[in-house]
C-alpha cells in the first residue's frame, strides 16, 4: 500500500480547495488535494464551466473556467500533490494525533490536518424516467453543456424550467439551429428577468416554448438521437425533430463518505466554529458550502474567506506552539519555486 504524507489534506478540489491550498502555502503549510472528479474545479468545471459569474471581486464578469483555471495557477507555486478520480473512503486518527486518510484506490495519506471544502459533496444529474435513455447518452443526450459551440446548427430541445434552462436557452438561441423549451406550465422558476428575455425570443421565433408538456419519449438509431416525443396532461404526443436534449432537472447530492466521518452534522452539512472553521473532531475543518454556522452565505467569496481562516487554523495544528507572523502578501509576495 503507498502511504503519503503530508501536512494537511484538502478533500474537494472546487474553487473553495483550490484557494485552500493557497492560502495554507502561504502559511507554509503543505497540501495534498482529493476529489473524486478527474480534475480541478468541481461543479465549475463539471457542470457550467462556459458561464459567466458576476460576484467574484474585482471581476465584472468571469467564465467558470477562467476563474478555474487562474485559482488552479494561482495554487501552483505550492506544489500540491492532486489525488483525482477518487475519494476518501475513511478517516481515522493515528497514536501520533496525524489524520489517516484512506483512499478508494487503495492509498492512504497521513497528515496533521484534514481540510473538508467538497461543496455540497458528490453529485450527479436528476434524470428523467424516459425509456432508453441511456442509449442516447453522451451522443445526443447531454445533462451539462461543456463547450457551447458544441451546439452550433444543431436543434436543440432543453427540458426544465429553472436558471439553467432558461439560461442555456436563451445562450443557445444565438447559435443553434433551433432551440425549443419543454415545461410543464407557462412560468418558469428563473431570474425574473432572464424569464422575460426568454419570452422576447419566444415571440421573435428565436426560441420555441412547448408548453405545458412533459417529456414522453425519444426516438433514434445507433445513439444517435432524432426525435424527442412529449406529452401534455391530457395524453396528447407530440413529435419535436431533435438532435440534442438537454434535461435540466437540478442534482443530487450525496456527502458520500464524509457522511459516514462522524462529524455534528446541521441539516445534511458540516457544522464548524465560525471563528476557526473546526468542526467537531479535532484538527478537522471545513470551508464553503459543506460547512454551516449560523448567517452562513453560500457564495464563492463566503467560501474564499473560509479556506483563508481554516488556512490559519491548520497552521496552529502543522506548527503547534510556533507564532504565526502575518504579513499581508503584497509584503510576504509568494514563493518562486515551490516549498
Amino acid at each position: 500500500m503507498t502511504v503519503h504524507e503530508t501536512d494537511a489534506v484538502v478533500v474537494g478540489a472546487g474553487p473553495v480547495g483550490l484557494f485552500a491550498v493557497f492560502q495554507c502555502g502561504m502559511v507554509k503549510v503543505r497540501c495534498h488535494v482529493v476529489d473524486a472528479l478527474e480534475a480541478v474545479g468541481g461543479q465549475l468545471s463539471a457542470l457550467y464551466p462556459e458561464k459567466p459569474i458576476y460576484d467574484i471581486p474585482g471581476h465584472p464578469s468571469i467564465l467558470a473556467a477562467e476563474l478555474v483555471d487562474r485559482l488552479a495557477e494561482q495554487a501552483a507555486p505550492f506544489a500540491p500533490i492532486y489525488h483525482f478520480g477518487v475519494q476518501v473512503e475513511s478517516l481515522s486518527r493515528e497514536s501520533d494525533g496525524r489524520w489517516r486518510c484512506g483512499l478508494s484506490d487503495g492509498s492512504a495519506i497521513l497528515a496533521r490536518a484534514v481540510i473538508i471544502a467538497a461543496g455540497a459533496g458528490a453529485f450527479g444529474p436528476n434524470r428523467p424516467p424516459l425509456d432508453g435513455l441511456e442509449r442516447f447518452e453522451g451522443t445526443g443526450v447531454f445533462y451539462l453543456v461543456r463547450r457551447r459551440e458544441d451546439f452550433r446548427d444543431k436543434r436543440v430541445v432543453i427540458a426544465g424550467g429553472g436558471d439553467s434552462a432558461v439560461d442555456w436557452a436563451i445562450s443557445l438561441s444565438e447559435i443553434a439551429a433551433r432551440v425549443m423549451v419543454v415545461h410543464r406550465r407557462p412560468k418558469f422558476r428563473a431570474a425574473p428577468e432572464n424569464e422575460a428575455r426568454l419570452k422576447q425570443l419566444a415571440e421573435t421565433g428565436a426560441v420555441e416554448l412547448v408548453v405545458p408538456y412533459q417529456l414522453h419519449g425519444l426516438e433514434g438509431e445507433a445513439g444517435r438521437l432524432s426525435a424527442v416525443t412529449v406529452a401534455d396532461l391530457d395524453g396528447n404526443v407530440r413529435r419535436l425533430d431533435a438532435d440534442v436534449l438537454l434535461p435540466f432537472y437540478g442534482l443530487s447530492t450525496d456527502l458520500g463518505p464524509i457522511a459516514g466521518w462522524g462529524l455534528a452534522m446541521d441539516r445534511n452539512v458540516i457544522a464548524v466554529d465560525p471563528a476557526t472553521g473546526a468542526t467537531s473532531a479535532p484538527a478537522i475543518f471545513a470551508a464553503g458550502d459543506i460547512c454551516a454556522y449560523p448567517g452562513k452565505l453560500k457564495l464563492i467569496l463566503s467560501g474564499f474567506a473560509e479556506a483563508a481562516r481554516v488556512a490559519h487554523s491548520a497552521y496552529e495544528v502543522v506548527h503547534p506552539g510556533e507564532a504565526l507572523h502575518f504579513e499581508h502578501s503584497t509584503t510576504s509576495g509568494v514563493p518562486a519555486r515551490p516549498l
